[in-house]
């Protein structure tokens, strides 16, 4: 293996200011809202100055999107890891599929990456993000199964795009159930049974 560079301590501290940032970001604005968070109250949270914030961050937006940035990777990661766990695609596809409403429902994802990233952002951006990462995936997974004859729809990338869509919608009604566990069910029946109706017979 290439050996891997070695970071100055300056570089060090420079990317633990940056993660500070991101952290303290992500905790306040997932409490209070990204309208009515300030760069002082994130700075103060991280332990660093205005300018630090700054040095790293152009603005709160900038903040942000890196902030979805970097739970996107996370939840790619997690459905991937998930999705292993089965050796037929079509299989992969179902736990990969119920794995994504799992990131979804999680705060952090809910509320920064499903609600408040399109109006700040945009939703043309948020879903570039989107489909370089988790979206991205499931779309490629659909893509593979056409691939092999097992998925048969024209347009798969619309396919995923909506069938994603449907997956946050219903995270969001998740996060305000009174019967979670009973509606997470109900949910992951209509996800497979989506599916279903494109799974192309042997």
């Amino acid at each position: 293996m290439p050996n891997q560079p070695v970071l100055s301590r300056r570089d060090e501290y420079s990317e633990a200011t940056r993660q500070a940032l991101l952290a303290a970001a992500r905790e306040i604005f997932i409490e209070q809202g990204y309208q009515a968070t300030g760069i002082e109250a994130i700075s103060r949270a991280a332990r660093v100055t205005r300018g630090a914030f700054y040095h790293h961050f152009a603005d709160k937006k900038a903040l942000l999107e890196a902030l979805v940035i970097d739970i996107q990777v996370s939840a790619t990661a997690t459905i991937v890891a998930r999705a292993r766990s089965k050796a037929a695609p079509w299989d992969r596809l179902r736990i990969g599929a119920a794995a994504f409403l799992e990131v979804c429902v999680e705060p952090a994802y809910r509320r920064l990456v499903i609600q408040e990233a399109p109006a700040v952002l945009g939703a043309p951006r948020c879903r570039a993000i989107a489909e370089a990462h988790a979206v991205g995936l499931f779309i490629g997974a659909l893509r593979e199964l056409q691939k092999i004859g097992q998925f048969d729809c024209d347009n798969v990338d619309l396919a995923g795009r909506m069938i994603a869509a449907m997956i946050c919608e219903a995270a969001l009604l998740l996060a305000d159930a009174n019967h979670p566990a009973q509606l997470k069910r109900q949910i992951n029946t209509v996800i497979e049974r989506i599916l279903e109706c494109f799974r192309r017979a042997k």
